[in-house]
């Protein structure tokens, strides 16, 4: 009997310390799938077909509200202005075909109202290639006559007539265009990055997309081919520093910075100085008798301290070559 009482209760023992480490294993993992975070927990209880899909990549392009129905989208080239209004979609600039496509797909998801304007605030392939992405959709398309002309130009030489969508609209000094309770005035201040940069505003948002006139932080592309002019281009950041007033949210065709393709006046005067430095440098350089080849190997220009990036000889060649084509009489 003392034996059989002795097993009695060894398997008693056996029974309540299996019962507590199963109460223990049950609690440290509900404790455990307590701290994941509710994704994790999604993802746990999707299991590994979940996982996967947490593992894609990102969309590569960013939609960004900015003001009444105003934002912007980047991915690849210029930065793109739209409004999605209830009488219509409006664009400005385009990227490239397929960035401009993704563009499309998204404003389609905002609204099912038509595209009823792209405008292109000038020629350069990086704001002008997505045209074609909205042949057959958009009514129309407004740019600069030069900017046209040099669209032209340019896809003659690159033989790409066929992938272009060109303005059917163009304009001189400036242009007006009203959708819903938008007012959208585009403004020619003369030559500056091309001879066809227009600033494009949407005056009930205040928001100004000022094309490549702007490179926020960044060497510029000073296309002299295409009638690029650094004195007037500062003249014309002055014109917009004076035309808009201080409520204006700019966008900016580039940044150094990508979060960083919008911002105010103190960005057009940075600009507008980086630009003034800039020609004193090849102006002084010039009638050193400095030649362009040496010239364009500098590494910094005096008093410019923010702008960096590639392409600071761009800039340093075509400063040299305007100010010696203003010495021949």
């Amino acid at each position: 009997m003392p034996y059989l009482h002795h097993v009695q209760t060894s398997i008693v023992q056996t029974i309540k310390r299996t019962t507590m480490q199963r109460r223990n294993f049950i609690l440290n993992a509900a404790l455990s799938l307590g701290a994941l975070s509710l994704e994790d927990q999604r993802l746990f209880a999707a299991g590994p077909a979940g996982r996967r899909r947490a593992g894609q990549a990102e969309d590569p392009w960013k939609m960004r509200p900015l003001r009444r129905d105003v934002g912007i989208f980047t991915e690849k080239g210029g930065t793109i202005a739209w409004l999605v209004s209830k009488k219509g979609i409006v664009v400005v600039d385009a990227e490239f075909p397929e960035q401009a496509g993704h563009l499309i797909g998204e404003l389609k998801k905002q609204s099912d109202q038509p595209f009823e304007l792209l405008i292109n605030t000038h020629h350069h392939g990086d704001h002008t290639a997505g045209n074609i992405a909205f042949k057959g959709l958009v009514k129309d398309v407004a740019a600069h006559g030069n900017s046209l002309a040099n669209q032209q130009r340019v896809a003659v030489a690159q033989k790409t007539e066929d992938k272009q969508l060109y303005p059917n609209i163009t304009y001189t000094d400036g242009w007006n265009y009203r959708i819903g309770h938008e007012h959208i005035r585009a403004y020619y201040f003369g030559p500056g990055h091309t001879n066809g940069d227009s600033i494009i505003h949407f005056q009930h948002a205040n928001v100004a997309h000022m094309g490549d006139l702007m490179f926020n932080r960044r060497w510029a592309f000073i296309d002299r081919s295409a009638g690029a002019s650094i004195s007037n281009w500062i003249v014309a950041l002055d014109k917009a520093i004076h035309t808009f007033d201080s409520g204006t949210l700019f966008v900016f065709g580039h940044a150094f910075d990508p979060e960083k393709v919008t911002g105010g006046k103190e960005d057009l005067k940075a600009m507008q100085n980086y630009l003034t430095q800039l020609q004193a440098f090849a102006n002084q350089a010039f009638h050193a008798g400095r030649s362009k080849e040496d010239f364009v190997k500098e590494k910094a220009i005096p008093g410019v301290t923010e702008w960096q990036g590639d392409g600071i000889e761009r800039g340093l060649q075509a400063a040299y070559e305007e100010v010696a084509a203003s010495q021949v009489p």
